[in-house]
């Protein structure tokens, strides 16, 4: 286990991401959820990252019915805040199309950063999944609320952090340079950094150097890009950053796989080892919606990868 930043909060170096069993594109059975949160659990993750913004609470629910019951001091969680769930009046059968979550539109997202809204949008984290508590809490997504986050919402996480009531303090985003700002600026303990540092796209890295100067823990998220990183079939998973991948990506992807066949490595094993290695990476955290899938993650993640792949991607400008 790692610790974050300074704080007393520690997180397995494997984490388990929540988006997916809150029905991320499509709808993953309640039992086959529940399976994967206890794959996790049985392949020793320790740490379980979700948010409210996922499938509109139903990540955060289905999360907290599988940890009930399991040693509180043997895991962590994080959730989000930023984004409030607000009833809505006549949802009429209309599912979460936009937010990208095959749910029922039950509840609307409103940004709100403010000190209020933060510690509402806590408590109401803590009640779906039962938690007594948070161990870490990231602003999600802050791209286009700065002054806001750093007028009220940060300064109540820190008022929070500093009595007890949460162990850590992050933020998590797509990307990197707002969150340098946050390390260089505020006392964060953690960040979390999506597809910013990947072996298609490691455009990131000042950030992670400038965490590790600053003893800020880096959690890693987002490195198959969304999918092309997942397979040794970069045409046949064509997607990037959520989008169709471009004709040069794929081709790049491609070269990657024959790089790492010639070691005898799966490419998305090598995706997985090249965020696990940096000295900042706390804790790389994969989404998985089955329980195979988590295994697989798992078993990829364990895998030994040889020091001399490192050396013949650099070359090929990889």
């Amino acid at each position: 286990m790692n610790a974050l930043g300074g704080s007393g909060v520690r997180v397995s170096a494997l984490g388990f991401g929540g988006a997916v069993i809150g029905n991320l594109y499509r709808a993953v059975p309640e039992d086959v959820a529940s399976q994967a949160v206890a794959a996790a659990w049985d392949a020793g993750i320790r740490y379980f990252d979700t948010a409210p913004h996922y499938g509109l609470g139903l990540a955060e629910r289905r999360l907290g019915r599988v940890l009930a019951g399991r040693p509180r001091h043997e895991f962590s969680v994080s959730t989000k805040v930023g984004r409030m769930l607000e009833p809505v009046a006549n949802p009429s059968g209309k599912r979460d199309v936009a937010g990208g979550f095959d749910v029922p539109a039950d509840f609307a997202r409103r940004w709100d950063f403010s000190a209020d809204g933060v510690r509402r949008s806590l408590e109401s984290s803590a009640d779906r999944m039962g938690l007594d508590r948070i161990d870490l809490v990231l602003l999600h997504d802050p791209d286009e609320h700065w002054e806001q986050v750093l007028d009220e919402a940060y300064p109540a996480l820190h008022a929070l952090r500093a009595q007890g009531v949460i162990g850590a303090i992050g933020v998590g985003m797509n990307q990197w340079p707002m969150l340098r700002r946050f390390v260089t600026d505020t006392d964060v303990d953690a960040v979390m950094l999506a597809g910013r540092y990947t072996l298609l796209d490691d455009s990131g890295e000042p950030l992670l150097a400038e965490c590790e100067r600053r003893g800020v823990s880096v959690l890693a998220a987002g490195v198959f890009n969304g999918g092309l990183l997942a397979t040794d079939d970069p045409e046949g998973n064509a997607v990037y950053d959520y989008r169709p991948a471009s004709t040069e990506l794929v081709a790049r992807a491609q070269r990657l796989v024959e790089i790492c066949h010639r070691h005898g490595v799966a490419l998305p094993q090598a995706a997985i080892a090249h965020a696990a290695r940096h000295p900042a990476v706390a804790s790389v955290v994969l989404g998985a919606r089955t329980p195979e899938e988590v295994r697989r993650n798992a078993e990829l993640f364990r895998a030994p990868v040889p020091d001399a792949l490192w050396a013949d991607l650099a070359s090929a400008g990889s």
